[in-house]
């Protein structure tokens, strides 16, 4: 597996792509103040922006630790080989998806959703081809 993005989860997506591209300075490498999404370059590792509310409909209501401050604020993300061979693996490891693997054209990935057992939300995902 390889850590790609750390994708933070935000009530307000406007507000902070101004952050993270006019305050920070970190250069855009994907999406617009209005396109919903954005990745910034920060060195080998891109920090992602997502609409916590979207984020929460993806992988489900039953899967919600809370709404609002205590909702997800981030999302870990790890590039792997074989998203459904990785999401086999670990349902032979007994963790149970919060969200089974799906293409997400959009994205440009395939993805599945975990909680770690503190409820940190995972996705491994795979570059669709």
């Amino acid at each position: 597996m390889e850590l790609t993005h750390l994708r933070l989860l935000t009530e307000d997506y406007k507000a902070a792509f101004s952050f993270y591209r006019d305050i920070m300075e970190l250069p855009v490498k994907r999406g617009t103040e209005l396109s919903g999404y954005a990745e910034f370059g920060a060195g080998d590792v891109r920090l992602a922006l997502f609409c916590r509310k979207h984020m929460a409909d993806i992988v489900g209501a039953d899967h919600r630790p809370g709404s609002g401050a205590q909702a997800d604020p981030m999302v870990i993300i790890l590039r792997v080989a074989s998203v459904d061979d990785q999401a086999a693996a670990l349902r032979q490891k007994g963790v149970s998806l919060v969200a089974e693997p799906v293409d997400r054209p959009g994205w440009d990935v395939r993805t599945a959703h975990l909680r770690d057992p503190d409820g940190n939300l995972i996705e491994v995902n795979e570059r669709l081809q």
